[in-house]
């Protein structure tokens, strides 16, 4: 079974013998490594849901200084929702950060989805407020942690991409330079080799 067909059926709770019936709400898409799904400017009309590989939204600021917004791996969804739900210009790229393959959700997905099975809007609702909590405590962290409980967050929500993922983005996403992470990751290490 795939990863999408699995998130239907466990995520979603689609019924399984309608998982067929949904594969025609979307369609599959390879990415090469390197390629954008999204640039900035474009106006972003899909949602993608990332079956193998993995993504990464960003912002380039005034001085072009990349600010890493979010990683999605395997499983994950990722999307520009103020462009997707306001038709705005997105702020932001969606780049493959390694050859990817998505699911392209198209604008009216979940519409779809729910006129075929209103059971789902709770449990859309539910991962839409999930989604925003994490927003939120993200916002809260760059205000508030210290680099290295930013850095312990970041394993907590991404326990599985450390190694997949150059360290000046992992940087960029803590809101640090390469050399502050390489300090934290230090002192993290000396620590852990205390305790044991």
């Amino acid at each position: 079974m795939d990863n999408i067909e699995t998130y239907l059926s466990e995520i979603l709770e689609i019924p399984k013998d309608a998982i067929t019936t949904c594969s025609g709400f979307y369609v599959s898409k390879k990415v090469a490594k390197n390629e954008f799904v999204l640039r900035e400017g474009e106006i972003c009309l899909d949602t993608f849901f990332v079956e193998k590989g993995l993504l990464r939204m960003f912002s380039l600021d005034k001085n072009g200084k990349e600010h890493v917004i979010q990683f999605a791996p395997e499983n994950w969804l990722i999307s520009d929702r103020s462009s997707l739900n306001f038709n705005e210009k997105s702020k932001f790229y969606i780049e493959a950060i390694e050859d990817t393959e998505v699911f392209i959700l198209g604008n009216d997905f979940f519409t779809k989805m729910i006129e075929n099975y209103p059971h789902i809007a709770e449990r859309n609702d539910l991962l839409l407020q999930k989604h925003i909590r994490n927003l939120q405590n993200r916002v809260n962290s760059l205000l508030a942690d210290t680099a290295e409980e930013r850095y312990m967050n970041f394993i907590k929500m991404y326990p599985d991409i450390l190694l997949r993922v150059p360290q000046w983005m992992v940087a960029s996403y803590l809101g640090i330079t390469p050399e502050s992470l390489s300090r934290v990751r230090k002192e993290l290490a000396r620590k852990n080799f205390e305790i044991s």
